[in-house]
Formats: C-alpha cells, sequence, structure tokens
C-alpha cells in the first residue's frame, strides 16, 4: 500500500472516529437518562447572562458539591476538547485558531439550541463558552502534539525508507491536507 493511499484510509478512519464521538456527544447531551435528559421539562430553561452559571456554581459548591461543580464546569470543557483536536487534524483550515473557535462555538450552539427546542436541558450561554474553551483547548493540543508526532514520523520514514509496508504501519497527518 502507498503512503497516499495509507493517508487516505488514515483521514476515512478518523472522520469516522468523529463521527462517533458527535453522535456520543449528542446522545450525552440530549438523550443520556443519568443526566436527566429523559426528563422533559414543561417551559423553555435558559440563561442568555455570560458566567451567571458558572458564578453561581462556584458560589454554591457547598451546594452542588465539587462532583457537580466538577461536572457542569471542567465537564463542558473536557467534552469538547476532542472536538477541537479532531477537526484540526480533518482540515488544514480549522487549524486557523478564529476558524476553530467559531466551529466549537456553532457546534456548541446548535446543541444548545436543540435542548432548549426540546425542553430537555437548558440553553446556556456559559456552556457554549466552556464548551467553545474545550474546543480551542484541543486545538492546542494539536499544535502540541503535532511537532512530537512529525518528529517521530521523520524518524521512521528514514529508518523505513524503502520499505512501505512497514512505513504504512504508522498514522500520517498530512501538513498540507
Amino acid at each position: 500500500m502507498k503512503s497516499t493511499e495509507h493517508d487516505k484510509d488514515s483521514k476515512i478512519a478518523l472522520t469516522m472516529f468523529f463521527v462517533v464521538y458527535v453522535i456520543i456527544l449528542v446522545y450525552f447531551l440530549l438523550f443520556a437518562e443519568d443526566f436527566d435528559r429523559d426528563v422533559t421539562s414543561l417551559d423553555y430553561r435558559y440563561n442568555l447572562i455570560p458566567f451567571k452559571e458558572i458564578a453561581r456554581y462556584l458560589n454554591n459548591s457547598e451546594v452542588f458539591g465539587i462532583g457537580g461543580v466538577l461536572l457542569n464546569i471542567a465537564g463542558n470543557v473536557a467534552v469538547f476538547i476532542p472536538f477541537g483536536f479532531l477537526i484540526a487534524i480533518l482540515h488544514k483550515v480549522f487549524r486557523k485558531v478564529h476558524v476553530s473557535i467559531f466551529a466549537a462555538a456553532a457546534f456548541s450552539a446548535i446543541m444548545e439550541t436543540l435542548q432548549l427546542l426540546t425542553k430537555v436541558g437548558s440553553f446556556d450561554v456559559d456552556d457554549i463558552i466552556l464548551n467553545t474553551l474545550g474546543g480551542l483547548l484541543g486545538l492546542i493540543a494539536f499544535f502540541i502534539l503535532r511537532p512530537i508526532y512529525v518528529k517521530h514520523r521523520n524518524m521512521l520514514d528514514k529508518k523505513y525508507a524503502g520499505d512501505d509496508e512497514d512505513v504504512d504501519d504508522v498514522l500520517r497527518i498530512d501538513e498540507d491536507k
């Protein structure tokens, strides 16, 4: 298998992984019983004031418990780290900070809007802020890990020069795609 075929296969595998990630994310945001997503509200619930819910959780940590605070704040950040990381791998345009931030914010806003319209969960501008931060951290992780990966890949390319089958076992992230 030539390396360009391997690159294509890797891109397909990463795309499939991204799709599975998004499906799982949608499930947890809209359907997971563990997060009371099986209970619909009679009213629309929303917060349009930035940092209001974040402050409420931090100021009332004794009521929510450290687990509740971490789940709400750190969880909303952590769940979007793979989003920022994977979109940067999948397409070069998402390696631009403003594009990546917009993509994370837009996807988060879509999820929050679906929660509002279905009356499952609530629309919270703080979640959009935290999710967007997570997407940005994923992009930063991509930029931190990419040179390490490229260096390792280049060492393997030199070691196995001329032996395409061994080099094909290495995942490639083409800098030009």
